[in-house]
């Protein structure tokens, strides 16, 4: 086998182990989607107790 081609095949195996070690990594994170709808929910619900008529108690007191 040629010296350029025994490299070329190197550097496939290479490029293959980091694509795979891409994906894991992306696999592995946690989906950030559910998160943001959570917080937004509770500033939301935050402000509603904030803005809640001076007459009325809340609801979680």
């Amino acid at each position: 086998m040629y010296p350029h081609s025994q490299l070329a095949q190197q550097h496939i195996a290479e490029l293959h182990a980091q694509a795979d070690a891409h994906r894991l990594a992306i696999e592995a994170k946690p989906p950030r989607e559910l998160r943001t709808r959570l917080g937004w929910t509770l500033v939301e619900l935050g402000l509603r107790l904030a803005s809640a008529p001076a007459g009325t108690k809340p609801a979680l007191v």
